[in-house]
């Protein structure tokens, strides 16, 4: 398999692998499911049956001449100590050394460690994740693992898992300093983002305008250039995580440059239209805010920084239609390859709006999908992340619990390549390591089940047919933005010219300084649609057509 000119190969530190349960012990599916994992790796796995006396186990390595010996004992602790003693006995008496792997339970395992025979020991709390990166020859439990600190090598390392991802920004430096460091050792996270207060987002530059009363309002409060450089070095231990941060508000390009000298930034995450007076997260004129905006991005892809543009999820919490939604995302796609993006970081945020329906999710999620991945080229690499949407959370926390399981459930059908968790209290709270941690590895059981097959949704037919609906509409939208073209389609000029025409338009926006913010939505059967006056959905024909749009036929 390859990811952009990148071969994954499968790890094969040795080629044969001997497994059986010693002892007294009937127990067989731990070291199946061994032999089944190690197979798919490249190596060649003998199974020689459970109830085996110490002799029998001889024999067999003696005749099959493994690489690997994998032995399993689960009855108890002081039984397993005899039992290795006598192992080791007859291994040195027969002059036999090989590389030996034991598994069991924690009591077992325990005293396999204290024996000092094998070179690596499972006590059943591993992930899958960790034995195949074991079979691989990364031997992560003693530090050995060399960790790729660029975002597609780090993909490539860790297929066919995900990277997970999530942001950390507590009330100070020294708390998010800290955090840093747990989730770094916890070895749980491929990326760290870092989440900067809305001062540091929108004064950084400016610290005179600061409203000092709310320092670490919404994240922590980075002041000075060496406060990154704190948390990078915080971040250097355990599994070596990416780490990047989220953008300012005003100066993006300023930002870019600091983040890469600072952080080694993952990538780079800019919108198009967004933190200007079209949502009031800066005061920059929406034409001057989507210029900057796109020198920003036409920066980064110059660095070879990869980038995300965090446009489409914006649009759908201001509530839009989904078909605009879908424009939005391919639109962000197309602006970032025409700037010059290599590899471009999609994101999927599901249960936006909170009435989508996990079957239109998936539909409107596959319609972004195969739009962006449309424009794949040797020079443009999409990239999917995928993430559960806040705004779906409820404040319960154990009903918040399932709503995070089950949104990266159904995601995992999306084949992500990264996995942003929102950890289950962040719709009450900031999350602290702990959180962190604990939503993490819901996640990871989630996509770990999911791995072993889903429904092939694509051939539902209510969902094929809404996938269809979204990219036909979205062809309408995009039609009529070249009827109003200025320069290209995806020109600073043009896509604010199609918000000031209404266009691109959300309920969310009415009343703002730009956009018309005139469409009326629905969520209907679990797809939001614009809809008219009397709650009846309307095509883009039709709505645009209302908009004095008129050349669309």
């Amino acid at each position: 398999m390859k990811i952009s000119g990148i071969t994954l190969k499968r790890g094969t530190a040795m080629d044969k692998i001997l497994a059986g349960a010693i002892g007294s012990d009937i127990h067989t599916a731990g070291i199946l499911n061994f032999l089944n994992l190690a197979r798919k790796e490249g190596y060649e796995g003998v199974y020689i049956g459970n109830v085996l006396g110490i002799d029998k186990l001889l024999d067999s390595i003696k005749e099959i001449s493994p690489d690997i010996i994998a032995i399993s004992y689960r009855l108890g602790g002081e039984s397993c100590r005899e039992l290795l003693r006598e192992l080791r006995t007859a291994l040195e008496r027969e002059g036999i050394e090989k590389k030996m792997i034991f598994g069991g339970t924690v009591e077992t395992a325990r005293v396999a460690r204290e024996s000092g025979m094998f070179d690596r020991v499972f006590d059943g709390s591993e992930s899958i994740e960790e034995v195949i990166n074991y079979l691989r020859g990364r031997d992560e439990a003693r530090g050995t693992v060399e960790y790729p600190q660029e975002l597609l090598e780090r993909i490539a390392f860790k297929e066919p898992f995900p990277l997970i991802r999530h942001h950390i920004g507590l009330q100070t430096l020294e708390e998010t300093e800290l955090a840093v460091k747990e989730l770094a050792q916890s070895r749980l996270l491929d990326i760290i983002s870092l989440a900067p207060d809305q001062n540091c987002q929108q004064w950084f530059f400016h610290p005179e305008n600061m409203v000092r009363s709310e320092d670490g309002a919404g994240g922590a409060p980075f002041r000075k250039r060496e406060d990154f450089e704190r948390m990078y070095e915080a971040s250097r231990r355990g599994n070596y995580p990416l780490v990047r941060s989220y953008s300012g508000t005003r100066e993006l390009l300023k930002f870019s440059l600091l983040f890469k000298e600072t952080l080694n930034n993952a990538w780079a995450a800019i919108p198009l239209t967004w933190y200007s007076r079209l949502d009031g997260r800066s005061d920059r004129e929406l034409l001057e805010a989507i210029r900057e905006n796109q020198s920003a991005i036409a920066w980064n892809a110059g660095k070879g920084i990869p980038v995300e543009i965090n446009e489409a999820h914006q649009w759908a919490l201001r509530y839009c239609h989904d078909a605009i939604e879908v424009t939005m995302a391919y639109l962000a796609a197309l602006t970032a390859k025409r700037l010059g993006v290599k590899v471009y970081v999609a994101q999927y945020m599901m249960n936006t709006p909170p009435g989508i329906s996990p079957s239109m999710d998936i539909a409107k999620s596959l319609a972004k999908k195969e739009m962006i991945e449309s424009l794949k080229s040797e020079n443009f690499i999409p990239v999917t992340m995928v993430r559960p949407g806040l705004m779906s959370f409820p404040a319960d926390p154990h009903m918040s619990m399932g709503q995070l399981v089950s949104s990266l459930f159904t995601a995992s059908y999306l084949q992500p390549q990264i996995v942003h968790v929102v950890a289950y209290c962040e719709a009450t709270k900031r999350a602290t390591p702990a959180e962190i941690i604990e939503s993490v590895k819901m996640v990871k059981q989630a996509m770990s089940e999911a791995r072993k097959g889903l429904p092939d949704f694509s051939k539902d037919d209510k969902i094929e047919r809404h996938k269809e609906f979204l990219k036909n509409e979205s062809a309408t939208i995009l039609e009529a933005m070249e009827t109003i073209k200025i320069s290209s389609l995806t020109s600073p000029e043009t896509i604010y010219a199609a918000i000031n025409a209404g266009i691109l338009d959300a309920p969310g926006l009415r009343k703002m300084s730009v956009a018309k913010g005139r469409t009326m939505t629905a969520t209907i059967d679990g797809a939001t649609f614009a809809v008219d006056e009397n709650n009846e959905v309307i095509d883009e024909k039709i709505r645009l057509r209302k908009l004095g749009i008129l050349t669309l036929e």
